[in-house]
């Protein structure tokens, strides 16, 4: 089992009627900002342990669940529909007025957390000191005409989940987490991923055990609302128009495995790379030997490079 070198304490704060789970390491500094990490979709915000165990120096890390992933819940009232950009963006600022008052960030995102990042850096320019985008590409453009397939879409996936017919799958005890997490990337350690799991999934009741320990069955701590396609196409002109607004330098981080290819052809590196040329500081680094979860196969190389940057040093 992986050993953390730097242990973590979590704490809850109200955020918009939510208990938002947050991670938090190290003590608040004059000397520093708070150093923001934001994680992806279906991923929880335990999965940053690896990198903050690399980085060379003590920081004040704040990493929070998102909204219906890992200890956070999804609505103030039960069950939610589905969930929208938007709502991740107001609850990032309610969690930076928090922990960081007036004071700007240094923001880490990954994935859709990297998206998130990018956006709210457009839209609240003067609240971020320096940024790093791991993975986050944002999505294919979808033109107007695909708005009216979208919604019907959208309407049948509400009722197959209403219906129970998009659950989270179910795994035999952390072990089966952490095959299911070896499996979707190999490059994991067997050590890391039998810790993340257990933070990543957690026991649920199953008519053949009492969903309390290890012989449980268990699931992946993330509502099944979050597979439910959103109902609005995606904008990539109003993506571009978000960069054109970020005032804070931007590192974005790149795994060398083709993170592109899920998408077929619908969308490419060097649409991406368009895209990013309208923000206004930014610059690009490539991560050899890794895939899109690139955190947990290259933490050290992660963290250099994100210390580095953050420092204003040349990487």
């Amino acid at each position: 089992m992986y050993e953390p070198r730097h242990a973590s304490r979590s704490e809850t704060v109200p955020v918009r009627g939510l208990p938002y789970h947050v991670r938090l390491w190290g003590e608040p500094s004059a000397d520093q900002p708070p150093l923001v990490l934001l994680h992806g979709w279906m991923d929880v915000s335990a999965s940053w342990q690896f990198v903050v165990d690399q980085l060379a120096t003590s920081r004040f890390v704040v990493a929070p669940d998102w909204r219906g992933f890992g200890r956070t819940p999804g609505s103030p009232g039960g069950p939610v529909d589905g969930y929208w950009m938007p709502d991740y963006l107001a609850d990032l600022e309610w969690l930076l007025d928090h922990y960081a008052g007036a004071t700007p960030v240094d923001l880490v995102g990954h994935s859709m957390g990297g998206n998130l990042a990018m956006q709210y850096a457009g839209v609240r320019p003067a609240r971020i000191r320096r940024l790093v985008n791991l993975e986050g590409f944002g999505m294919p453009a979808l033109a107007p005409t695909e708005a009216p397939a979208r919604y019907a879409d959208w309407i049948d996936q509400q009722k197959r989940l209403h219906r129970g017919e998009m659950a989270l799958q179910t795994y035999d005890g952390p072990e089966g987490v952490a095959r299911r997490l070896m499996k979707t990337n190999p490059r994991i350690a067997p050590d890391k991923a039998r810790w993340l799991a257990r933070h990543w999934a957690a026991p649920v009741a199953d008519g053949a055990s009492d969903g309390t320990g290890d012989g449980a069955r268990w699931a992946i701590l993330g509502d099944a609302a979050h597979k439910v396609v959103n109902a609005h196409i995606y904008r990539a002109d109003e993506a571009v128009a978000l960069y054109a607004c970020i005032a804070a330098p931007v590192l974005a981080v790149e795994a060398a495995d083709d993170s592109f290819a899920r998408w077929k052809g619908r969308y490419t590196r060097a649409e991406y790379r368009a895209r990013l040329a309208s923000v206004p500081d930014a610059r690009v680094e490539v991560v050899a030997d890794a895939g899109h979860m690139l955190h947990h196969d290259q933490p050290l190389r992660v963290a250099r490079l994100i210390e580095e940057f953050l420092s204003g040093a040349p990487i």
